[in-house]
């Protein structure tokens, strides 16, 4: 078995992996701040509950948004297990044909989620990630990564709404009665959930009207799971994606 884990600016999502299965999936609080020695006395304790016995555990590979964060889970891979961890960046072969102008650029989360979607659905697709960030990754018929889109995530545009706002406070994200607000709640309610749903619609329609046509829709990430039910368009929620990414390129580098 394998830990990975999916390393974005506000969650770390862990999974412990082998080449066929997933028998765990937990989110930690992502901060750098903690020490290796705080981190690994966590993970274990994690798999401690979970029944995993660490000497079952051979390796560990890392994706990450957050550079600190790559050091200390390694050394926390490698206290665990005496393994050395796989970091998903340059020189890890992928598969993934990257058909845009800097490659280094392109975050390693997109790259993860790309190989998974590109091995389990029919292209050309569409890849949405709702995290700290929205993004919405293009592959096209060819299976190749054309380019993403990225705007502020739901939650960052909720935090600035209430941050600089006198009169506007917080709220939980549940789904309100009608789109047209009656009440301060119920209207933000209304823009979180209906408005980001309405972006991602907009933003499908010319995706696809740009790449002439788009076999699938796939969303993961953080709070997919809230938006993406009130969307017009057809879209497949994966939650398993970018751990289901990990898994392949893991496997693809060992072999």
């Amino acid at each position: 078995m394998v830990i990975a884990f999916d390393v974005g600016n506000t969650n770390i999502v862990m999974g412990v992996i082998d080449e066929e299965k997933t028998y765990l999936l937990e989110r930690l609080a992502t901060d750098p701040g903690k020490t290796e020695a705080e981190f690994a006395v966590l993970v274990k304790n994690i798999l401690e509950i979970h029944g995993v016995d660490l000497k079952s555990v051979t390796g560990g590979i890392i994706s990450s948004v957050v550079p600190p964060m790559n050091n200390i889970l390694a050394k926390v891979v490698e206290l665990l297990t005496g393994h050395k961890a796989l970091i998903v960046g340059p020189g890890l072969k992928t598969g993934l044909n990257i058909a845009v102008g800097d490659p280094s650029e392109l975050g390693a989360d997109l790259v993860v989620g790309a190989v998974a979607a590109i091995a389990k659905y029919e292209a050309p697709m569409l890849i949405m990630d709702l995290g700290t960030a929205t993004t919405i990754s293009a592959i096209g018929k060819n299976k190749e990564f054309l380019g993403v889109i990225i705007y502020p995530g739901v939650k960052v545009s909720y935090d600035a709404l209430v941050g600089r706002t006198a009169l506007l406070s917080s709220i939980s994200f549940d789904e309100p009665a009608n789109v047209i607000g009656t009440n301060t709640t119920d209207s933000m309610q209304s823009g979180l959930i209906y408005g980001n749903a309405g972006m991602l619609d907009g933003l499908i329609d010319r995706c696809e009207e740009e790449m002439g046509g788009v076999k699938t829709l796939i969303a993961t990430g953080g709070l997919s799971s809230r938006i993406v039910p009130h969307c017009k368009h057809d879209i497949i929620f994966d939650d398993d994606l970018l751990i289901d990414g990990l898994r392949i390129i893991y496997y693809k580098n060992k072999k």
